[in-house]
């Protein structure tokens, strides 16, 4: 039975600023997951790697997160579920502080620095204020369905 989901070929998922239980990221990865369910997800991936960031950080497996999606719960449902299930119980404070440090978040290696310069170079080639990964994120999404950059 499908669940309510964002259609990802019509429009992108949240921002990964923007944020459930103080989560940055997480809202996204919650759009991602239900419409992976829903064969509606597009280009985009669930459990990729700044999803695995996330799922790391509370200590969640990505398929147990996903079976809980898949039961049509809503956004504060799984933010309980997740809360009562996570591997680490993370306070506020380490909450907004890994937050913080996700939305910061740059290119560190040469070979994320290229993939970086690749990616801003096929969307937005003459911005010059992206530093992040979210600035490239918001771009990226802004620009696939029809934005200019």
């Amino acid at each position: 039975m499908p669940i309510q989901s964002i259609d990802l070929t019509q429009r992108p998922p949240r921002s990964p600023r923007v944020r459930l239980g103080g989560y940055a990221t997480l809202p996204r990865m919650l759009d991602k997951g239900r419409a992976t369910i829903n064969n509606k997800a597009g280009e985009y991936h669930f459990n990729c790697p700044l999803d695995q960031r996330f799922l790391e950080f509370v200590g969640i497996k990505a398929e147990a997160l996903k079976k809980v999606l898949a039961q049509g719960k809503g956004d504060g449902e799984v933010l309980a579920w997740i809360e009562a299930n996570a591997k680490f119980k993370r306070s506020p404070a380490e909450i907004a502080a890994w937050s913080a440090f996700a939305e910061q978040r740059a290119p560190a290696d040469l070979e994320t620095r290229k993939y970086f310069s690749e990616m801003q170079a096929a969307v937005a080639p003459k911005r010059e204020d992206l530093a992040t990964w979210f600035d490239l994120l918001d771009v990226d999404d802004f620009v696939t369905f029809g934005g200019k950059a």
